[in-house]
């Protein structure tokens, strides 16, 4: 691990020191995917099977996983603790919570498992404290609330991302949109975006970056103006896209003024846990963050049961995954479906499982004879 590190600083001083322009644009790229694979073998050393930390192996509950994170102080345990009534040890100085604690809260009919993930510092995405740990945890929430203090928010967030960058996390982010396909022969066939402006890729530094990977015959294509990071996430195919809401914690210690400034950060929610000032705010806003979709069942001749949704990605909430969440088992023997609320055009309307549902819909299963 010393030898990958002390590769990991050489790379990144050398990238410090070199302008960035078009001349340098085919040997930055170069860099960034070495910094990749590097950060890559930190991260999952090949071969290894080490015992996993303790308290990080936290079971899956719930319809959704939401992760509190943030340097050490920050009040992310005394925010578990109001919105949870989890027991969370909180106290004034660093390093309280030592393991991954989980709490359950229940929201608009969803349960949702909340995370107080250790304090982050610098330095953890290459291993320094129990940062790897926290950050792999972090890579399995479907929203990440990053917790910072009021009085140093801007330094403390760019200091998370950049950790969170460097463990493949990519932060209120979608996938890059860029066609890339191994081939066995036949060279580098590389096209720009659509309208051929590229302001970051040229031909010169893609076959540079896949030549790091040692990859010779490929198809690439982008569909936007992608950069060399985006066509390095894409070979890298680990990368995760999560959701992130900044809460801005200890507001009652800050002047209006300051509080105004801070308004114009994106992804912001303002909350005092202490004094439990706007954790309804910020609620509302991980619930939008989430993009979850509650269906209610309807057994036949029976009124709904609104007390215990299903709850379901948008991105994955058809009929059929409707289902398959009720049991594996329901969709051999579906037939169709009869479904009211704002995804049918009458109601009800008989629809088959590839159907799309919307929130607060209401499905009645009517199975084959």
């Amino acid at each position: 691990m010393a030898d990958i590190m002390e590769k990991i600083a050489a790379i990144e001083l050398e990238m410090s020191r070199t302008q960035k322009n078009k001349a340098t644009a085919t040997h930055l790229g170069s860099l960034k995917a070495k910094l990749a694979k590097l950060r890559r073998d930190l991260i999952e050393p090949s071969g290894s099977s080490g015992p996993k930390g303790e308290g990080f192996d936290v079971t899956k509950t719930g319809d959704c996983r939401v992760g509190l994170v943030g340097f050490p102080s920050v009040g992310k345990s005394t925010l578990l603790n109001k919105l949870t009534g989890t027991f969370s040890e909180v106290a004034a100085y660093e390093f309280t919570t030592l393991t991954c604690i989980p709490g359950v809260i229940r929201y608009r009919g969803a349960k949702i498992q909340l995370l107080d993930l250790p304090g982050i510092i610098e330095g953890a995405k290459d291993g320094k404290g129990r940062g790897r740990q926290v950050i792999s945890t972090a890579r399995t929430c479907n929203v990440i609330v990053i917790t910072l203090d009021a009085l140093k928010p801007l330094t403390h967030k760019k200091l998370i991302e950049h950790e969170l960058f460097g463990m493949g996390i990519r932060l209120n982010k979608k996938p890059p949109k860029i066609t890339f396909n191994r081939k066995e022969k036949g060279g580098i066939a590389y096209v720009p975006n659509n309208n051929g402006e590229t302001t970051f890729l040229d031909e010169e530094t893609v076959k540079s970056i896949l030549a790091e990977y040692k990859i010779h015959h490929a198809d690439v294509k982008l569909h936007e103006d992608a950069t060399d990071e985006d066509l390095i996430d894409v070979i890298e195919g680990s990368r995760v896209y999560i959701p992130a809401v900044y809460a801005i914690n200890k507001i009652d210690q800050i002047t209006v003024e300051e509080l105004d400034i801070l308004s114009k950060m994106k992804h912001y929610v303002p909350i005092s846990a202490h004094k439990e000032w706007n954790l309804d705010g910020l609620l509302e806003t991980v619930w939008d963050y989430l993009d979850m979709v509650r269906v209610y069942t309807k057994p036949r001749g029976e009124t709904p049961d609104y007390d215990d949704p299903v709850v379901l990605p948008r991105k994955k909430a058809t009929v059929e995954d409707f289902c398959n969440r009720l049991h594996k088992g329901i969709i051999k023997s579906f037939k169709t479906a009869l479904v009211y609320g704002l995804s049918a055009k009458h109601r009800p309307q008989r629809v088959g499982k590839e159907h799309v549902l919307e929130d607060e819909d209401v499905v009645q299963i009517v199975k084959k004879a």
